[in-house]
């Protein structure tokens, strides 16, 4: 079983070598770059994954582990409801070690304009098949049990589940590798070879690999890649911090989310515990950069976010991070494998008084381990997803703004398919990169 923290100092699991050639190259290893080299490789392409550091050793080990369709933006639900499908086959295949549970979402309103939202939610649920269901306070009570928060009701999805980011990517991981696909772990990407303005391999710290196809899944580590390639994304990182309790007694066998906390049972009998909207966001040239184009989501988050002078040394977005450097000699994705942030306690420590408040029978939760995350977020909180025409052979598979464990398995598939040419499924439009820059209207979906 993976360890948890993913960090540098874990093991290799995946030490290569690097091929000479391939016909796509995915940059990145956490669920949306492996899950899209696995639908690559089961394709009959030669595909390799270039991984930096660790194999899920960022966001994708750290998020909650939610596999929901609940409350999704509209143009992503329809792949999410295929990734949920995904996810029951893969349980099949690897059985218990994935952490696969269908036990449900439900998201618990604490006022009457929250309620009145759920319920317009109600009308996207049934055009998609969901089960999703509308629960009175008294149903609320029936299927949480002891608690005595002021919740008006709540908003339930049977079908949703969960599984246990830290060991299923890297047991997907496995999964791509035994269907053909190359990885390779501590191998960073340091830029793309270009002949004639188009795609013609990627220069790593191991060397180059020739392919005429890559896919950029590096999450925080996206946009510094682009723009030294001359492409801008407008993509952010925000700290997310999360704990694991002490063993306690269940009194949710699903996901559940307030405006203060969220908290989801583990295989390991404690809960997952995390802050219902609070995160953390470190100021630097990207931040300013971008300001404008996340005025509409910031002005909704304004109160839930704490503002950082600077980030850590080295992170994507530090103020002494280079934006420019050589391919014959280590950059800024040599110089920190895995991002790994310090968790906000207080945050922590107040998500702790809220549980024992909504649980008073339960007390305050003992903590067995806190971390953190950084997640990749995009202004419109949708990702890109799409070909880049300014550099012929790259395609984005990024900003996944904390949504892409779930939706993993079933974007894998949809860039896969994206990058082969075939047909999509779905109506992808939504996810072009060109939309903040052809004059549309920027503003957060309408997922809760």
């Amino acid at each position: 079983m993976t360890a948890f923290p993913i960090s540098e100092s874990s093991p290799v699991q995946f030490p290569g070598p690097i091929p000479a050639a391939c016909d796509v190259v995915v940059i990145g290893g956490g669920v949306i770059g492996v899950m899209t080299a696995w639908h690559l490789a089961e394709r009959g392409l030669r595909v390799t994954l270039c991984e930096k550091g660790r194999i899920a050793g960022e966001q994708s080990s750290r998020n909650w582990g939610w596999i929901r369709q609940q409350g999704r933006d509209l143009d992503e639900l329809p792949i999410m409801v295929e990734s949920l499908r995904h996810w029951k086959n893969l349980a099949q295949q690897f059985g218990e070690a994935l952490g696969f549970r269908q036990e449900g979402v439900m998201y618990l309103a604490r006022t009457e304009a929250e309620m009145a939202g759920y319920e317009a939610w109600l009308t996207h649920a049934s055009a998609h098949g969901l089960d999703t269901e509308l629960l009175s306070r008294g149903a609320v009570d029936d299927r949480i049990q002891g608690a005595q928060a002021d919740w008006k009701g709540g908003l339930f999805t049977p079908s949703d589940a969960r599984a246990e980011p830290w060991t299923a990517v890297p047991l997907l991981a496995q999964g791509a590798a035994a269907r053909g696909a190359v990885i390779v772990e501590a191998c960073a990407v340091r830029g793309l070879d270009l002949a004639a303005g188009k795609v013609a391999g990627v220069i790593t710290e191991q060397g180059r690999i020739a392919c005429d196809q890559v896919v950029l899944a590096g999450g925080a580590w996206s946009s510094l890649f682009t723009r030294a390639h001359g492409v801008a994304i407008p993509q952010l990182s925000v700290l997310a911090s999360v704990a694991a309790s002490e063993p306690m007694p269940e009194v949710f066998a699903g996901n559940a989310v307030d405006s203060e906390f969220a908290f989801r049972r583990r295989a390991d009998g404690g809960y997952s515990l995390a802050p219902g909207a609070e995160h953390d966001f470190f100021l630097g040239p990207d931040a300013f950069r971008n300001f404008a184009a996340y005025l509409p989501v910031l002005k909704q988050d304004f109160r839930s976010t704490h503002f950082q002078l600077a980030a850590p040394k080295a992170y994507p977005d530090a103020w002494g991070t280079p934006r420019r450097w050589s391919m014959d000699r280590p950059g800024p994705f040599e110089a920190i494998r895995v991002l790994n942030p310090a968790p906000n306690m207080g945050v922590i420590g107040r998500v702790q008084d809220e549980f024992a408040r909504a649980f008073p029978h339960l007390g305050r939760p003992r903590l067995k381990s806190v971390w953190a995350g950084m997640i990749d977020t995009m202004p419109d909180v949708v990702p890109v997803i799409d070909r880049v025409a300014a550099l012929p052979g790259l395609t984005l598979a990024t900003g996944m703004s904390g949504h892409g464990f779930g939706i993993g398995p079933g974007l894998g598939r949809v860039v896969a398919d994206l990058v082969a040419g075939q047909p999509l499924g779905h109506d992808i439009r939504r996810f072009r990169l060109s939309r903040f820059t052809d004059g549309s209207k920027i503003a957060p979906g309408p997922g809760l």
